[in-house]
């Protein structure tokens, strides 16, 4: 099947950049005008459609194909839009499938990440290549609000913790709570600096949780949920010039399993569900959280 200009009318009038003809066809693939298999339109269609020049549509269709959307992009005729990411792969390490799914996140025009998470270094990392887009000028959100939930500084955590038990002078409690401030810092500065370098309205909050989240989870514009286990192991660290052993689970190698909105009841139903719940985490039982 190819969808043509005659499905969806756009606003003739209005001077279309590459970025927003991508985001218009994006949105054809995510409600399912265009479906996995069917080929683009010709690029002398959607420059008709659009009223611009064929420049812009192959810009638009790079800007669709780095994000995985979009198949047999060099062949000669109209491109095919990708099976989904969940179709093609089954659950991936937490470093290899978030930085795709985020880059792909930061395509749209108003961009919406809510986590649960450990420490913030995961997120900080993967953020790296839809950051680096932006500086590019190949992705440009008019938006970005980003919502993180970490543990409060002042309970006990399950993990990481001392083989031999907590004490007073705890140093891997220490040397968690120095991680999870630094990566926050970092994480929120890079973000928040897309303001002046860029003219984005960002806003990044983080609020302090009464417990140890035994899963990592990543809401990504009300389309896509990440879930991820937390696997305990028991390791030895340097830190400060002691060896610390301890009780710890390292994120990035948590694998991470998708459920999509568009992939069917089940899948929608559980992302509205984890949306609900960090929802009602975030405005009950969290508190505000400085990180210093």
């Amino acid at each position: 099947m190819v969808v043509t200009k005659e499905h969806v009318a756009v606003d003739r009038s209005k001077r279309f950049s590459p970025r927003e003809i991508a985001d218009v066809l994006r949105e054809r693939i995510r409600v399912g005008d265009l479906k996995a298999g069917d080929r683009l339109p010709t690029q002398a269609e959607l420059a008709d459609e659009f009223g611009v020049e064929r420049g812009a549509v192959r810009q638009a269709v790079r800007l669709l194909a780095d994000l995985g959307l979009l198949r047999d992009v060099s062949k000669g005729s109209p491109p095919r839009v990708a099976e989904p990411a969940t179709a093609r792969s089954g659950p991936q390490p937490t470093m290899v499938g978030l930085s795709p799914r985020l880059t792909d996140a930061f395509a749209v025009p108003h961009v919406r990440i809510d986590v649960v998470c450990h420490t913030a270094e995961t997120l900080m990392l993967a953020l790296g290549e839809p950051l680096r887009l932006i500086h590019e000028g190949r992705v440009r959100p008019d938006a970005i609000d980003v919502r993180i939930l970490v543990p409060s500084r002042d309970i006990n955590l399950a993990f990481p913790v001392s083989v031999e038990g907590r004490s007073d002078e705890d140093p891997v409690h220490k040397r968690w709570l120095a991680m999870r401030n630094a990566q926050g810092q970092v994480l929120q500065h890079n973000l928040e600096a897309l303001r002046s370098t860029h003219g984005i309205e960002v806003r990044v909050a983080f609020r302090a949780l009464p417990f140890t989240p035994p899963v990592k989870m990543y809401l990504l514009n009300g389309e896509e949920v990440l879930l991820g286990y937390y696997m305990l192991t028991r390791r030895e660290e340097k830190w400060q010039s002691q060896t610390l052993d301890m009780y710890d689970a390292l994120g990035s190698k948590s694998l991470l399993f998708s459920f999509e909105r568009r992939a069917g009841e089940r899948d929608a139903a559980f992302l509205a569900e984890s949306q609900k719940w960090f929802d009602a985490l975030w405005e009950t039982i969290s508190t505000d959280l400085t990180l210093s």
